[in-house]
């Protein structure tokens, strides 16, 4: 599973198996959570703390740009 960055205890990645919508899946400590990406939306969130929803979407926000541009590098 491709890792695109990590920021403050949180993973951001994307599995090799995936598929559109573009998307992002991270990984905290205390569980998993996945984001389209356009338009930014949480899709499912198994025990992820809200602070680290709120930061995980600042984060993609911030880096939109760099996750599309590692997603199509990764599946074209």
């Amino acid at each position: 599973m491709p890792e695109i960055f990590r920021f403050f205890g949180i993973r951001f990645f994307y599995f090799s198996n995936d598929h559109l919508p573009i998307h992002v899946h991270i990984k905290t400590a205390d569980g998993t959570a996945k984001f389209e990406i356009e338009p930014l939306s949480l899709i499912e969130n198994k025990g992820v703390k809200m602070k680290d929803i709120y930061l995980a979407e600042s984060i993609i926000e911030e880096n939109r740009d760099l996750i599309i541009q590692h997603w199509n590098n990764f599946f074209n």
